[in-house]
């Protein structure tokens, strides 16, 4: 029982919490963390757990980064706030726009010309999506506005990102997804191809898929195709082979935008700077957040090539304003702290670490193929997965009432790991200063919650 006058306590009797069943946590409360350093963060009692998901996919450098601390502070006291509105700004805005635009991946339409900031994932998304609704207004296209996701897919949260968006608990009872968002296949090969299918069959079967979705609707009436380079929280999920490049020569041929959502996969995730390099995309937009300031403070950021940003720029010319905008977009701050974070990622040259410390995180996520329990597991760079399965020969999943990934999760807290349930998939998104010993000791102790979970699913079957 959780201690009236706890963290726990208090939080139960005063927060909503995003993502929590609001019953629950007036009854239990939530695990409240207190510190952090490196890998690992304590709780309120002192208990210290290794942080298998980098917090929500975004400490690259791990926790209590001094570097980024001073560079906050510096910036406060030289700058603590200015805005971008009616033709303002200020020098880290723009230094850190310039970082980006030389980072940036290639685009189908040229190199990216220009960059619009926010404050969060969700944020970016929406914004791109109201930029291609201006745009296309602005090119004499009002029908050309459909937005087209994957099932599975995770955009964000907010009205437009949410109904991009293809998971159901982003949409049930909050009346999304709105008018004009549509969703094709999700490109997951162990659990969707059929018989005999190989990747490439699946992924024509894919791509043929969203070309007869974007015929059926009128190409004239769609205007973007989202995609993360891999599927994050709709389950960490790999592109089969040869499926970019086949789903991008239908948007080519049907003049449809392609988006690429960079807020999990960018600034290292994957072993390359993008997954868009690391699955040869070439976005018309691009959007990015987490790991830019290694999650130390909000800001995301949208890239646009110049076929997008020009005609934006004529429309708002002619109508005096581009009337979109945040108080915090390109915060100074925040600004600041991802510059400082850029630096780090060269200097410790981040890349080499994550090409380096890669391999022994997707050896240690293989092995879990041999445990009775797990059916698919493999990975990319420092993101891996291992989906639970009731039957491995036939891939029969678990019945979702019965919550085995959730258990998991708590039987990996009582050994000291924190990792996430996504459905049944348990993933791994460790920061990506991440040693080798700390992933051999992070697959210990989900070794031993995957052990008890077993036993537990054993027990229920009565087996």
């Amino acid at each position: 029982m959780t201690h009236p006058n706890s963290l726990a306590a208090r939080d139960a009797a005063s927060v909503f919490h995003p993502y929590t069943n609001g019953l629950a946590n007036e009854a239990n409360g939530s695990l409240i963390m207190t510190s952090g350093h490196g890998v690992y963060v304590t709780d309120e009692d002192g208990r210290r757990y290794i942080e298998g998901m980098a917090g929500l996919w975004c400490v690259s450098l791990g926790f209590g980064q001094e570097r980024l601390a001073q560079a906050a502070a510096d910036q406060i006291r030289k700058l603590s706030f200015y805005h971008g509105f009616n033709q303002k700004g200020h020098d880290v805005q723009i230094e850190l726009a310039e970082r980006l635009l030389a980072m940036a991946p290639e685009a189908e339409g040229g190199r990216m010309s220009k960059v619009f900031f926010a404050n969060s994932g969700s944020e970016a998304n929406d914004t791109a999506i109201k930029m291609i609704w201006y745009r296309n207004n602005a090119l004499g296209l009002p029908n050309k506005k459909k937005i087209i996701g994957r099932i599975k897919g995770y955009h964000g949260v907010t009205i437009a990102a949410g109904s991009v968006t293809g998971t159901p608990v982003n949409h049930r009872a909050f009346d999304l997804p709105i008018a004009g968002f549509l969703h094709t296949d999700c490109p997951h090969y162990y659990r969707y191809a059929e018989t005999g299918e190989s990747e490439e069959d699946f992924a024509t079967r894919c791509a043929n898929n969203l070309d007869a979705l974007i015929e059926r609707e009128g190409a004239d009436t769609v205007a973007a195709f989202f995609a993360e380079p891999v599927m994050g929280a709709g389950g960490i999920l790999l592109p089969p082979a040869t499926y970019f490049e086949k789903i991008q020569a239908v948007l080519k041929k049907h003049d449809v935008l392609l988006v690429a959502d960079e807020v999990i996969c960018g600034f290292g995730r994957t072993g390359d700077v993008w997954g868009s390099q690391k699955f040869d995309l070439r976005p018309d937009i691009l959007t990015c957040a987490k790991a830019l300031t290694s999650g130390y403070v909000p800001i995301s950021a949208i890239m646009v090539n110049e076929r997008v940003f020009r005609p934006i720029a004529e429309q708002s010319a002619e109508i005096s304003v581009f009337g979109h905008g945040f108080t915090y977009s390109g915060h100074p701050v925040a600004a600041a702290v991802a510059i400082e974070t850029l630096n780090i990622y060269d200097e410790i040259d981040l890349l080499g670490m994550v090409r380096t410390t890669a391999p022994v995180l997707q050896d240690g996520i293989q092995k879990f193929t041999n445990h009775p329990l797990v059916g698919e597991a493999n990975g990319v760079g420092m993101l891996a997965v291992a989906e639970l399965v009731a039957d491995k020969e036939t891939k029969q999943p678990f019945d979702p009432a019965r919550k085995v990934g959730n258990y998991l999760v708590e039987r990996a807290l009582g050994h000291g790991l924190i990792v996430r349930a996504l459905g049944d998939r348990i993933g791994f998104s460790p920061p990506l200063v991440m040693l080798p010993d700390q992933i051999t000791d992070m697959f210990a102790k989900f070794a031993k919650a995957l052990d008890d979970t077993w036993k537990w699913v054993r027990e229920a079957d009565g087996g």
